[in-house]
């Protein structure tokens, strides 16, 4: 800290006030409607109300929330969502409120516990408190420098965007053959998908005959199914010549839905695979797991134990992710997931997947799915969804194909998500050096100094607490 800066608390800068009475009435918000109501939380405007009482109006201000401490500066009228949170308003016309919302910035507070934290912790946190005409300049400082930052960021986000437009478009081509016709053009023995169909039918005939021995009801069911559905070939899309439309339930060995209840968890164990898991073709092993017993794995998985090479498939809430289980790995399936299984040497498992991935697929289900609220697949809407599949060869050729680009792709997405997470870091760093004296220039120190209002932090606190009382 700077020897003309001192020590204050933030309760010297900032008094609170209880949002009860500004509480909205009615939620029927509409975007028509002048005032927002707000909170203090990402969201922020929680949307905009015709109600004309009891508006806040002595801005600016910081709104906080009392149990979560995120915080948003303010500076036009409002009304708010809830009582979880204070309002507060400078304690003295000498304050900088901006100094105070940016210095709250940087604070860092575990909230496990479920309490308010205003009164009984932030309002006592000690504040490096700089002259006001120094304060102006870090606050404008600050406000530069992020500006400056949140256009990288806004750049990176788009090129995110645009990276995932190319992705789709390399799919696309993928499943319209377009990125295997030159090699298609120079095979001169390639099988056709009907080929290819018929050898399906009969493994999976013959698989089925085997089940029936055992008394398997799945073997049964699918036996049925199969006696009564038809593949869907009324699709605008165009495919090439040897290529076919199938179905999941004509070209995978298995599909099977999850127990339908939430299984016990445990603190370790075997993996159990909700929807939060699949995410961009793969599964999140790492963050948000739970786990449950070898004993209640074997229970939930009595129709069919999943298998490294399945592919798991939400079916709500996210509809249509799509992940393959990796080798070596015990899992056990959640609520709300589906199990697809191929025959290998018939069905690539990675040209399935990549197929549920496409845009054209996802637009398929959407179709198919049911439900007033949340949308949801059954498992028979799932296995008439059409796909079209062809030769073992090329199915190989077009996940090498698929895997050449978005290898590339994929770890420019890596390097801009790198950026956005230094970008963040890069915020506090900022922060960090505004609050310790380091952000100003020797000449801009200078120019401050200059300020008819320029002071000795000291004088200036004393002045403000003078004026609170």
């Amino acid at each position: 800290m700077r020897e003309d800066w001192t020590l204050g608390i933030l309760e010297d800068l900032l008094d609170y006030i209880q949002p009860s009475r500004f509480i909205v009435n009615s939620t029927d918000y509409n975007d028509k409607y002048k005032t927002p109501v707000l909170t203090a939380g990402k969201t922020f405007i929680k949307g905009y109300t015709n109600e004309t009482d009891n508006i806040f109006n002595n801005i600016p201000v910081i709104i906080f929330d009392d149990f979560t401490t995120a915080t948003q500066f303010v500076n036009f009228h409002f009304k708010v969502k809830s009582s979880a949170m204070k309002i507060l308003p400078t304690t003295s016309s000498l304050v900088n409120i901006k100094y105070a919302f940016y210095f709250m910035q940087t604070i860092r507070q575990n909230t496990d516990t479920h309490k308010r934290y205003w009164i009984s912790i932030f309002s006592k946190i000690p504040i490096n408190f700089a002259p006001l005409p120094e304060q102006r300049a870090i606050v404008a400082k600050i406000e530069q420098l992020f500006s400056e930052l949140d256009n990288g960021i806004a750049n990176l986000k788009t090129a995110k965007d645009k990276l995932g437009i190319y992705r789709q478009a390399v799919l696309k081509k993928a499943f319209e053959g377009e990125l295997t016709k030159d090699w298609r053009e120079k095979q001169t023995d390639l099988p056709s998908a009907d080929e290819l169909l018929e050898q399906i039918k009969t493994k999976r005939n013959f698989w089925i005959k085997g089940e029936l021995t055992k008394g398997n009801p799945e073997a049964k069911r699918i036996r049925n199914k199969l006696k009564k559905s038809a593949v869907d070939v009324s699709h605008s899309e165009k495919i090439p010549l040897g290529w076919s439309w199938t179905s999941f339930i004509h070209s995978c060995h298995l599909v099977v839905d999850c127990h339908n209840k939430t299984a016990p968890y445990e603190d370790k164990g075997i993996y159990l695979i909700r929807t939060t898991n699949v995410k961009n073709g793969s599964l999140n092993l790492k963050e948000k797991i739970h786990y449950v017993s070898q004993e209640t794995s074997e229970y939930w998985s009595r129709r069919c134990a999943p298998e490294p090479g399945d592919i798991l498939f939400t079916r709500e809430a996210p509809m249509g992710e799509a992940a393959i289980i990796p080798k070596d790995t015990q899992v056990c399936m959640g609520q709300r997931m589906m199990l697809l299984r191929v025959f290998d040497t018939c069905l690539n498992n990675k040209y399935l997947l990549y197929n549920i991935l496409s845009a054209t697929f996802q637009h398929r289900f959407i179709k198919n799915a049911i439900g007033t609220g949340v949308k949801h697949l059954r498992v028979g809407d799932v296995e008439k969804l059409v796909f079209p599949i062809c030769s073992l060869q090329e199915q190989t050729q077009i996940v090498k194909e698929i895997e050449t680009r978005l290898s590339v792709c994929d770890n420019a997405i890596k390097n801009i998500n790198e950026a956005l997470k230094k970008s963040e870091a890069l915020r506090q760093s900022i922060l960090k050096k505004a609050f310790e004296g380091k952000l100003l220039s020797d000449a801009e120190l200078q120019a401050c100094r200059q300020e008819p209002d320029w002071e000795p932090a000291e004088k200036l606190l004393e002045r403000i607490k003078k004026e609170k009382k």
